[in-house]
């Protein structure tokens, strides 16, 4: 059990050592310019192996929730990452030209593009400019040193208004010295994937270790200064339409209409239009979350009580509203998917950073069930509206 007189030391502890740890890196981050060797020149599919062989070699603690890294199996022994499509927007085998190349426009939005700008992952298209700052180039083009290759640009995975998508992490609101130690642990061998199939990771790590300082710093502070806003409808259910599991981004997508295929204790998030979503990329566009009957409950009993000392409130650290407090990022109404793989992987080691560390007595006790409750519940907290000031 987690004692209450733990509770005041291990936030002071938190506090002080990951908030002189990060607040120090983002001081001196202007002028600091390392001298990495360009990452252009490393493959993926040799940066996929280094972190598979590191992934391996490790005893799994419980099996893998595959709903959260988007798959319906476990991983087997060297399993590594497919290697994405090329994110140029070049015309893929079986294409019509003709079909991709039409306008498309979307309800609200004065813009058009065509299918094959939507998809171009090194110029992020922009539905809604009016929703946050103007891109950064990191944002809208990715790594300057990265430009031009097979890999994708910040915005084009997170979304411009930084929701992003189950697959993902939702950026939109972060405190800037998250985002900053985050991209250091990725750069650093201390944040990777506890699957070792999962695609974005190894990209984001290879990004990470391309980006300058000043883009780190550049892309941390465009995403925190736009508002976290609702985006997920949660409702507790046994049985729930059709899925698809779509092996190309890793997003459950529903094709059925009728509630017959079993939950089965997993959390599916799935886009309440799949044409909005996937197709045009809406950054508006919401989410269904179903989970599991009962959940609600015992993950608000976990969140808010600590679960009679099996761990300790999230207030504590995140704040009472749990949208976050001073370091520390905000868990209210983010992605169960997301929050689910970020505890796996913080209990199977595979994320190893300050802040990652400080965690683990926190969740020593939790098993995947304990997790799936919390995640659900934190999924159907709605954000508050953001405040004026805060949209300029």
């Amino acid at each position: 059990m987690i004692k209450k007189s733990k509770v005041a030391l291990l936030f002071g502890f938190f506090v002080f050592t990951w908030g002189s740890t990060v607040l120090s890196q983002v001081a001196d981050t202007p002028v600091i310019h390392s001298q990495r060797p360009p990452m252009a020149q490393l493959q993926l599919e040799e940066l996929a192996s280094i972190v598979s062989q590191r992934e391996d070699s490790q005893q799994l603690w419980a099996p893998i929730p595959g709903w959260a890294y988007g798959y319906d199996s476990q991983p087997l022994p060297g399993d590594t990452p497919p290697v994405p499509r090329p994110g140029n927007g070049v015309l893929l085998q079986g294409e019509d030209i003709a079909e991709i190349q039409r306008p498309l426009s979307i309800e609200g939005s004065s813009a058009t593009f065509t299918r094959q700008e939507i998809r171009h992952a090194q110029d992020v298209i922009d539905w809604f400019p009016e929703d946050y700052p103007p891109m950064p180039d990191i944002i809208k083009y990715g790594p300057e040193s990265l430009r031009g290759g097979p890999d994708w640009a910040c915005g084009s995975c997170h979304l411009p208004n930084g929701k992003g998508r189950p697959s993902n992490a939702p950026t939109a609101g972060l405190p800037v010295s998250y985002m900053v130690q985050q991209l250091n642990d990725m750069r650093n061998g201390l944040r990777y994937s506890a699957d070792p199939r999962k695609p974005n990771m190894p990209n984001m790590i290879r990004m990470a270790k391309a980006m300058t300082e000043e883009e780190i710093l550049e892309s941390a502070e465009f995403w925190a200064a736009v508002p976290w806003t609702r985006r997920l409808y949660v409702m507790e259910a046994e049985l729930i339409p059709e899925m698809y599991l779509n092996p190309n981004n890793n997003m459950f997508f529903t094709v059925g209409t009728e509630p017959v295929e079993p939950l089965a204790g997993r959390i599916v998030e799935t886009p309440i239009d799949t044409y909005q979503a996937d197709y045009l990329r809406n950054p508006r566009s919401g989410f269904n979350v179903y989970v599991p009957v009962g959940s609600l409950a015992k993950g608000e009993e976990l969140v808010i009580n600590g679960g009679a000392g099996k761990t300790i409130q999230c207030g504590v650290c995140h704040g009472q509203d749990l949208m976050g407090l001073g370091l520390i990022p905000g868990i209210a109404g983010r992605s169960p998917s997301y929050i689910m793989r970020s505890l796996y992987d913080m209990k199977q080691g595979t994320r190893n950073g300050t802040g990652a560390q400080l965690m683990k007595p926190v969740i020593e006790n939790l098993n995947i069930e304990d997790m799936t409750n919390i995640v659900a519940y934190l999924a159907s907290i709605i954000p508050p509206d953001p405040v004026p000031e805060d949209l300029q």
